[in-house]
């Protein structure tokens, strides 16, 4: 049975720090594009950030809202993906979700409908 666990949210003021962790169960990150979305209330889910490896080559995604301030990154041994989010913002604010592909690439912009398994969610909330 795959499963991703979403962890690592939390509150936290403006310009603070935050990373978060999604580990999968049944599934092998390496294997597969990997990515963070977010969707605040009222507003569309946005595909943060994307990994994947070819070879020896790691190829990353930033959507441009977060770019310079988040860094996506996943730990083979421990079959977990991170998201370190620094310099934090309220427009930040959001539930994030990780998700991982259909496939070894990812697509760009990442779209929700590219990824085939979820997390539940954990919710960042940023105050100015």
């Amino acid at each position: 049975q795959v499963q991703l666990v979403d962890s690592g949210g939390g509150s936290v003021q403006a310009g603070g720090s935050l990373r978060l962790s999604c580990g999968a169960s049944g599934y092998t990150v390496s294997s597969v594009c990997m990515g963070w979305f977010r969707q605040a209330p009222g507003k569309e889910r946005e595909g943060v950030a994307t990994i994947y490896r070819v070879d020896r080559n790691t190829v990353i995604y930033y959507a441009d809202s977060v770019k310079g301030r988040f860094t996506i990154s996943q730990d083979n041994a421990k079959n977990t993906l991170y998201l370190q989010m620094d310099s934090l913002a309220p427009e930040d604010t959001a539930m994030y979700y990780c998700a991982a592909g259909w496939q070894l690439r990812c697509p760009r912009p990442p779209q929700g409908a590219d990824f085939r398994y979820w997390g539940q969610g954990t919710q960042v909330t940023v105050s100015s």
